[in-house]
């Protein structure tokens, strides 16, 4: 998760070396063809990304997942006061009702009223449009490139994306997996620099009895990180002013398990921090590399502010999981009930 991409972007030049085989090497990008467009899997058209591996046969795949039927919620409870990153706000106001009573059964009723980001707060999904790369196409022109290739001229109006909008995605439904990194560290909770390597990950699935080959096209991965515990104090947790003394960053995983989720070519990847990614990379240089990485260059979905410590608690590892993010016209994201079925 973070802060509209252009403030974040304006007059910062990042190299290619996350996304090309060779750091600073360069080829020719036009509309037609890029360096990670147009898709190799499903075509220069797709909207959808990871959600179309989830087809009916990994439905039924993971519905055989389920053993006792024990649901775990995996998202926090949106309200006031949760953590929110940098100036974004989130409030909702129930309006005075009318008075008296209506008809001659007395009806009266409430509504509510909401003012915020409804697609980034909270435990929020990442849809296609909200991460990109400015670039220079092959014509000397910059452009704001996002997922297949689309460009920020093509998608952007004001009453939302016009395409890789959230309601493009398609309902996650499928495997999931918990990769239990403090666990795996035997701790409650990461440093918040704590990089993810490949080698935690591969601790971690052996510490769990999960051989890695059972990660399959489609399904979900969760982190646990241990960082849900600072839910409650949110400028430990995430609120982006570094200058706070309690806001020393959040630990994640880094490029490298991030290349490695792609080549497992999962749908989505979540865990229990604002980011999932390590917050700020290692690299300086670098703002948010992961989110690049998975949403587009892959179309790989994210699910931030996650809550884990149920699910690690009970050493729950593979579970049906489910998440159905809001069909919000060109939102960038998506609140949403993120639950695994155990």
């Amino acid at each position: 998760m973070y802060g509209r991409l252009w403030t974040m972007l304006i007059g910062f030049v990042v190299t290619f070396a996350f996304c090309l085989s060779s750091p600073g090497e360069s080829s020719a990008q036009t509309r037609e063809e890029g360096p990670w467009w147009p898709s190799s899997q499903w075509g220069a058209d797709d909207q959808a990304g990871g959600s179309n591996w989830i087809t009916s046969d990994k439905i039924l795949q993971a519905l055989q997942s389920v053993k006792t039927g024990e649901v775990y919620e995996l998202g926090h409870i949106y309200e006031r006061g949760m953590p929110l990153f940098g100036p974004r706000d989130f409030k909702m106001i129930i309006p005075a009702p009318g008075p008296g009573a209506w008809g001659k059964n007395a009806s009266v009723w409430h509504d509510d009223f909401f003012i915020g980001e409804i697609g980034q707060v909270g435990t929020q999904f990442d849809a296609l449009g909200h991460a990109g790369m400015r670039m220079t196409l092959e014509d000397g022109s910059e452009r704001d490139v996002f997922y297949n290739g689309f460009t920020r001229e093509e998608i952007l109006s004001p009453a939302g994306l016009t395409a890789l909008g959230v309601e493009k995605a398609g309902p996650i439904i499928t495997r999931g997996f918990l990769i239990d990194i403090a666990g795996y560290k035997n701790t409650a909770t990461l440093s918040s620099h704590h990089e993810v390597t490949i080698e935690d990950v591969q601790g971690a699935l052996a510490r769990q009895g999960i051989d890695e080959a059972e990660i399959q096209p489609g399904d979900a991965i969760v982190f646990n990180y241990g960082w849900a515990v600072n839910w409650g104090n949110p400028p430990k947790y995430n609120n982006a002013d570094y200058s706070h003394p309690e806001n020393k960053g959040s630990p994640g995983i880094g490029i490298p398990v991030a290349r490695w989720l792609a080549e497992k070519k999962v749908s989505l990847v979540g865990a229990d921090s604002c980011c999932v990614e390590v917050i700020p990379n290692p690299d300086k240089s670098l703002i948010h590399p992961v989110h690049q990485e998975l949403i587009m260059l892959h179309g790989i979905y994210m699910l931030e502010n996650l809550d884990l410590r149920s699910l690690a608690s009970d050493e729950v590892y593979e579970f049906l999981f489910i998440f159905n993010p809001l069909r919000l016209k060109g939102a960038t994201g998506s609140p949403g009930r993120p639950l695994a079925i155990r």
